[in-house]
């Protein structure tokens, strides 16, 4: 079985998944990356990106966690260091979010289509081997998944892996939790847009919110820290309950992420949804003065915060107004084996 990197990737040609054989080009790591780090750039770049661009490349190999050697299948036309494998494990979800899905549904790839349990450890591999040192799995919802304690059992036990984090809806993660703590997972994301019940239902089409909750406190007691938690503001809905949010930083370690709405296929993003970070910034400080900000990484996608005094610290995810492009490090693997680089591009590659 073969699947194909994109053209992202101009040293790699193509996989053997059932071989672990990469095939490079003839590029080198470092004619890719002198070529790249020099503004030798796509012409839609203006100098200025290009400049960005060479500055965080230049970050991202030095402040890069330490781990395999980073292969030249990793690294990409702008110089750009893949390091973070986001693996999404299903379609499937068992809640119906209006941002993120139409209410019809969507149409879903046939089960022998998916990838294996041991096609996605033997793909995971190969990407650790090539200097990936982190990973995430996501859906879908993943907990959904009857094999994920054997999953994560698997891929914590990847030589050269420094993280493996779950994004989930943390509807079943509270009872699964315990289990996959054993198993090698080392953080949690949460995802969470609302304290309001009746909100919760009306959002996600579904019951739910109290077991949300549930899996919330049941990461901290398990001593997961920081425990993310994924917020998407979306204007008319939740905007309001913004430093209702931040109020949960103040005992807890927990992260409150605030994710600017996204345009996704079928979720009819709206531009006057969207609260702005400047917007959401300017509220959470009229209430908390003593917000400070925190030193970000080269490849942050969030912008953090602590406020003085509180246990846990406050995030915004700036896709739409401040994009981190020239700093992204990620990769993502579809639940069908297609190969995602880019969360807003519609390109899938075999």
């Amino acid at each position: 079985m073969w699947r194909y990197l994109p053209k992202a990737f101009p040293s790699c040609r193509r996989i053997n998944v059932c071989s672990n054989v990469v095939i490079l080009g003839s590029e080198s790591y470092l004619s890719i990356q002198k070529g790249a780090c020099q503004g030798s750039v796509d012409h839609h770049f203006s100098g200025s990106i290009s400049h960005m661009c060479t500055t965080h490349c230049t970050k991202m190999v030095e402040g890069s966690t330490k781990g395999n050697p980073v292969s030249d299948m990793l690294v990409d036309s702008f110089g750009r260091l893949h390091t973070y494998l986001r693996i999404s494990l299903t379609e499937r979800c068992n809640l119906r979010c209006q941002y993120c899905m139409p209410s019809d549904g969507v149409e879903l790839t046939p089960g022998p289509e998916l990838l294996s349990k041991d096609e996605i450890v033997r793909l995971a591999n190969l990407f650790v081997s090539c200097g990936v040192n982190k990973i995430r799995l996501t859906g879908g919802e993943p907990t959904i998944r009857k094999d994920i304690e054997e999953i994560c059992l698997q891929l914590s036990g990847l030589k050269g892996l420094k993280t493996l984090a779950m994004t989930t809806n943390g509807i079943t993660l509270a009872r699964k939790l315990p289990k996959l703590r054993e198993c090698g997972l080392t953080s949690v994301n949460i995802s969470l847009d609302t304290l309001v019940p009746a909100k919760f239902e009306f959002m996600t089409r579904r019951k739910g919110h109290e077991k949300v909750i549930e899996s919330i406190n049941a990461a901290v007691d398990l001593g997961y820290n920081p425990v993310k938690v994924n917020c998407v503001v979306m204007r008319g809905f939740n905007e309001d309950e913004i430093c209702n949010f931040v109020e949960l930083t103040r005992d807890k370690p927990i992260n409150i992420r605030f994710i600017e709405f996204m345009p996704f296929d079928g979720n009819v993003w709206n531009v006057k949804k969207l609260v702005s970070y400047s917007e959401m910034l300017e509220r959470v400080v009229k209430r908390f003065p003593g917000l400070k900000r925190l030193k970000d990484n080269p490849t942050d996608t969030a912008k953090n915060f602590q406020i003085e005094g509180h246990h846990g610290s406050v995030s915004f995810i700036t896709s739409m107004t401040e994009h981190f492009c020239a700093g992204c490090n990620r990769l993502r693997l579809l639940a069908d084996g297609n190969l995602k680089v880019c969360l807003f591009g519609s390109s899938e590659k075999r």
